[in-house]
């Protein structure tokens, strides 16, 4: 395992979309929504097991979360977990962890995540995740991973590739021609019928002195901000004083800050069973489902003449459904959600209201 590799998950999001589940003040990352006695957030660490040193790796969350990482990832060093006093995108938390992994070491080679994606084959994850880190080693290049479209999905913004030329140092990277944001159906239809379009899967590879000066030149008004607190990180005044700069970053994510403005981006396109867990119904799509295509994620659940239904109820009550066809049953303490799973964000706009 390569020591000068680094790990920072990106878990401050307040994903609440698979209520009742999951809330604002423990949204999904935190929660077992597989039903496999995990989170994802835990699972999303242990993919990086064979990638990267515990003492290696940096949580970026809210400060209302920090005990919640503290819990569930209890080999992370205390002081790696980095608080953030607002919600300011991504371009803000990746600034935040990598200014702050180059003051311990600045030779360090980065791969940066989602908390509350899946994986269902780590494996060739590992593979494809370890090959781009060896990649960006060598290079001042900044490497994305591309996902293999199944479907023209609109959830998901795109990675238009230029596959004619590989790379020479790695033939399964290529140059990044654009990105693209989610489409309409439309749109996500032609995507798929060319096979240089990949779904991005914000999960982003480089050196920290490459990231570093890629927001120095693209987006200075945060390097700005990161770089005078070098003598900073890693002392006692570095959560104060990070409660009062970090405000002051623009609201912006890292694909507008750097990667549709860099000349050196590339993409791995691969294949490993991805999802960003989204909604109830991605995670229908997601599972395994029996030969009624219901998905049952408990231990007390029978299901007559049901069919397309997602069923997540794994306290003790026993549940018994009849009779449905399409639908989303979920519990959680003292609520129950029944939905019709095309009424999904209907319903979620109903619950934030």
């Amino acid at each position: 395992m390569e020591s000068s590799n680094h790990l920072v998950i990106m878990a401050g999001g307040i994903g609440s979309r698979f209520w009742p589940m999951s809330t604002a003040d423990c949204p999904k990352q935190f929660i077992d929504v597989l039903g496999c006695g995990r989170t994802l957030i835990q699972l999303t660490m242990d993919r990086f097991a064979e990638v990267c040193p515990p003492q290696n790796v940096w949580i970026v969350t809210s400060q209302r979360y920090a005990d919640i990482v503290r819990e569930q990832l209890p080999e992370v060093p205390a002081d790696h977990i980095l608080q953030e006093p607002c919600r300011r995108n991504t371009a803000p938390c990746i600034a935040y962890a990598s200014w702050r992994i180059k003051a311990l070491n600045p030779q360090a080679n980065i791969v940066v995540t989602p908390a509350d994606h899946i994986v269902m084959n780590v494996a060739e994850f590992r593979r494809v995740v370890v090959s781009a880190l060896n990649f960006t080693a060598e290079t001042d290049s900044i490497v994305t991973l591309g996902m293999k479209p199944t479907r023209p999905e609109t959830g998901y913004g795109y990675i238009q590739a230029d596959l004619s030329v590989a790379s020479a140092r790695n033939r399964e990277v290529y140059r990044v021609d654009s990105f693209h944001e989610k489409p309409e159906l439309s749109v996500a239809e032609k995507y798929v019928k060319h096979k240089n379009f990949f779904w991005n899967s914000g999960i982003f590879l480089f050196r920290v002195q490459t990231i570093v000066n890629a927001l120095r030149i693209y987006t200075p008004e945060i390097s700005q901000i990161f770089e005078p607190l070098l003598p900073v990180y890693g002392t006692p005044e570095e959560q104060e004083t990070i409660n009062r700069e970090f405000p002051k970053c623009p609201n912006i994510s890292i694909d507008y800050a750097v990667m549709e403005k860099s000349e050196e981006i590339f993409v791995f396109p691969a294949s490993f069973g991805w999802s960003d867990l989204g909604t109830w119904g991605s995670l229908h799509e997601q599972s395994v489902k029996d030969g009624h295509e219901n998905v049952c994620i408990g231990q007390r659940i029978e299901l007559h003449d049901t069919n397309r239904c997602i069923v997540h109820t794994q306290q003790e009550k026993r549940v018994i459904i009849q009779g449905l066809d399409g639908f989303i049953v979920a519990e959680k303490d003292n609520t129950l959600l029944i939905c019709r799973r095309d009424e999904e964000q209907r319903i979620r706009q109903f619950v934030e209201e």
